[in-house]
């Protein structure tokens, strides 16, 4: 390792203020700083709000991200290879290797894309390269149903990074979480490529089998059969997550996983997770004794985006409210409304996304209420005192 960093400590005055490739400063300092800690100092007062900084956020997020890939990738073989009729000829490694391949050229054209504009951004502004796109990069390919085709997703991620996030300010002064905002914008620019019942299961003949499906194949995901009024699944066969969905979003199991490892390392909120949940299993506890949902509260847990939205999109540290008061509120809005939006509305049976976007929106306005009510609480115990 100290050979690069002696190489890159050679090429670091062509990078710099008169060097030959100023024009590229960004592109330099951007792999300076990802592939080592930053050594400079503040040259004023600043304040220090914790010690982990942004770039260890971000990787502590992308490695609890992990068991919800790798199991996504094998989900995605395992359902081409039961559509195809052909699940006993097939070992883990080949249905692994199959969604593999489905998954990397997304994750790739994600990241390219995506950082991609940010170095432009950068070298437009003269502005430092920022991290923030490293876990969004991952997140998108997650949320998205593998049906889903490239070049869409290739305009929403530059919609969500130049207007959902760069126009804002960049990494730390969006409104909205980036990969939703994605997902939105194909959602309602693209309805028939993000939901129906052919977009879940890839249909490519990607390692040469003869697993090729027919365009009319379809399978649709538990919740779409929930809001049709029947579901033939157990609770064990939904915390397993061996069934249609968005690629990352199945299995309960590798979710917890990467829950655990957000909360032992203090990047996510216990508050928002905890009060998501308790919002979600209230609402649909009341609407299960009221007789208008025909599964139960706990089965509306742990199917759909309920538990990947709970643990990696609700817990974003720029969209979230940030007060305590506030992180429980904006937690309990988000499960409410998930439920609400899913039992009301049988014509989208999926509202973990809307829920989390809405609560982005107000989470400033809940972080300004609940700081304003502390102010005007001193301020009456000042002029009590005063008496």
């Amino acid at each position: 390792m100290s050979a690069l960093r002696n190489y890159l400590n050679k090429i670091k005055p062509s990078f710099e203020e008169g060097g030959k490739l100023h024009a590229l400063r960004s592109v330099y300092d951007g792999f300076d700083t990802f592939l080592y800690v930053p050594n400079s100092t503040s040259k004023s007062g600043v304040n220090i709000h914790d010690s982990i900084d942004s770039k260890r956020i971000m990787s502590i997020v992308v490695i609890a991200l992990i068991p919800a890939l790798l199991f996504g990738m094998y989900n995605l073989g395992y359902q081409n290879y039961l559509a195809a009729g052909k699940l006993a000829e097939a070992g883990f490694f080949d249905m692994f290797l199959f969604g593999f391949l489905a998954l990397l050229p997304k994750i790739l054209v994600s990241y390219i894309v995506g950082l991609g504009i940010e170095f432009a951004w950068a070298q437009w502004k003269n502005e430092e390269i920022q991290e923030g796109y490293l876990v969004s990069g991952m997140l998108i390919p997650l949320i998205l149903p593998i049906g889903c085709p490239m070049w869409a997703m290739i305009i929403a991620i530059a919609f969500a990074v130049i207007i959902g996030k760069e126009i804002f300010g960049g990494t730390g002064m969006n409104i909205f979480n980036v990969a939703l905002l994605t997902r939105a914008f194909l959602f309602f620019s693209y309805p028939t490529k993000m939901s129906g019942n052919s977009v879940w299961v890839p249909n490519e003949d990607i390692l040469g089998l003869g697993n090729t499906l027919p365009d009319t194949f379809t399978a649709a995901t538990p919740l779409a059969n929930v809001a049709a009024g029947s579901l033939d699944m157990s609770p064990m066969e939904m915390a397993i997550g061996l069934i249609p969905g968005s690629v990352g979003e199945t299995s309960v199991f590798a979710i917890a996983i990467g829950a655990v490892i957000l909360l032992i390392s203090g990047v996510a909120s216990w508050r928002i997770m905890f009060s998501v949940f308790a919002g979600g299993g209230l609402t649909a506890l009341l609407f299960q004794s009221l007789g208008m949902t025909p599964i139960t509260w706990y089965e509306h847990l742990m199917l759909g985006g309920f538990c990947f939205g709970a643990v990696f999109m609700a817990t974003d540290p720029v969209t979230s409210a940030r007060t305590i008061p506030g992180q429980f509120i904006f937690g309990l809005l988000i499960g409410i409304m998930a439920v609400v939006v899913r039992v009301m509305n049988l014509g989208y049976p999926e509202g973990m996304m809307l829920a989390i976007l809405f609560a982005n929106m107000f989470a400033p306005l809940i972080d300004y209420c609940v700081v304003q009510r502390n102010i005007n609480k001193r301020m009456n115990r000042l002029t009590q005192n005063n008496k």
